[in-house]
């Protein structure tokens, strides 16, 4: 989601101008890198919006200024739809080595995709919160925007393509479920994920005591595998397991503890592990794989759900630990959720879960 001012829109005014030679080894230089090019994403949109064009666009500044190139835009075509005029939803980057012959570094992606989130604009805002409806209610997989999106991933794959994902907010959904359909396939590619929503019951900032958290998820983890028990008995066994198929691609997940759109996915990886480490870990096992509302509809349906998109076997978890970003402090949802923060210096929390 993005409220930007033109100031916040302009690289040398906001951008991560400190960091004039990347080091593609460190995992903070490449989390600017990636989050500016999402940036970059927003802004070509902006661009589009307000009739910036060659020397006057802004947008170019956030993928020059670390040597790639636009190679396409993602537009939403549709003059039919109600929800929209035609939109930039994602771009994709090739980086520019400094000459043909220099060596290629294994560690820099041939070419990112990246998406944008919702923008809260006239021009957008109906069409991104139909997206955003679309994602709650699990079926991303069937818009327009994320078939456009899954055909340039698939034919650059195809192609022999070295590709990186990257996506903030609702495009970070759009970024994991185009991860999650090429890692069934065998095809494992770095993703890069700011404040990727979970749709679910926000217990981490409803709940306060963690004994009292621990109890409702661990109730809710009996509950679930007792409904996998009937899901199997009205429909049988599975022929497979897709959560299981994912669990050797792992995501990277920027989070911020205070941003009630993401920060479930702290306690959902960090209740796997205590349930690990109070001998529950098979029900855990079990549980994790699905939600209540997909097991209810199996049940109910007597047919199997696909997976809730924001459910996820592995991932390195990296949390903003950073002390200014404390709810007590007068900082509100946008700061807790905008893009910027994750080209800053700051101090974070790095995790590796693995199911």
């Amino acid at each position: 989601m993005s409220f930007e001012s033109e100031s916040d829109q302009n690289f040398s005014l906001s951008g991560p101008v400190h960091l004039n030679n990347v080091d593609w080894n460190n995992m903070d230089h490449r989390r600017s890198v990636l989050a500016s090019l999402v940036k970059g994403g927003y802004i070509l949109e902006r661009d589009r919006q307000q009739r910036r064009h060659e020397s006057q666009a802004l947008a170019p500044f956030w993928w020059e200024s670390f040597d790639f190139k636009l190679k396409d835009k993602l537009i939403d075509h549709d003059g039919k739809s109600i929800w929209h005029k035609d939109s930039i939803f994602g771009a994709i980057y090739e980086y520019e080595y400094p000459s043909p012959d220099s060596p290629r570094d294994p560690n820099i992606p041939q070419y990112v995709i990246a998406f944008r989130g919702t923008i809260m604009e006239p021009d957008t805002v109906l069409r991104d919160n139909n997206l955003n409806l679309q994602c709650f209610f699990n079926k991303l997989h069937k818009t327009r925007c994320f078939k456009v999106a899954m055909d340039y991933v698939q034919k650059m794959v195809d192609e022999g393509a070295r590709v990186w994902l990257a996506g903030h907010s609702l495009g970070s959904a759009m970024a994991l479920l185009a991860g999650k359909n090429m890692a069934k396939t065998g095809c494992f590619l770095e993703t890069y994920l700011f404040n990727p929503p979970f749709y679910s019951v926000p217990i981490e900032g409803a709940i306060k005591s963690e004994d009292l958290k621990f109890v409702y998820r661990c109730s809710k983890s009996v509950l679930k595998v007792a409904l996998a028990g009937i899901s199997r008995a009205v429909n049988g066994a599975e022929s497979h397991e897709p959560f299981v198929e994912l669990s050797s691609w792992v995501p990277n997940l920027f989070v911020n503890p205070n941003d009630p759109i993401c920060f479930e996915y702290i306690g959902y990886f960090s209740h796997r592990k205590k349930m690990e480490e109070s001998g529950l870990g098979l029900i855990e096992r079990i549980a994790t794989k699905k939600s209540v509302k997909s097991l209810c509809s199996s049940v109910v349906a007597k047919a199997s759900r696909l997976e809730p998109l924001h459910l996820l076997p592995s991932a390195y978890l990296i949390i903003n630990r950073s002390p200014f970003l404390d709810d007590d402090k007068g900082q509100n949802f946008r700061t807790f959720h905008e893009l910027q923060q994750w080209w800053k210096c700051f101090a974070c929390e790095s995790t590796l879960y693995k199911y």
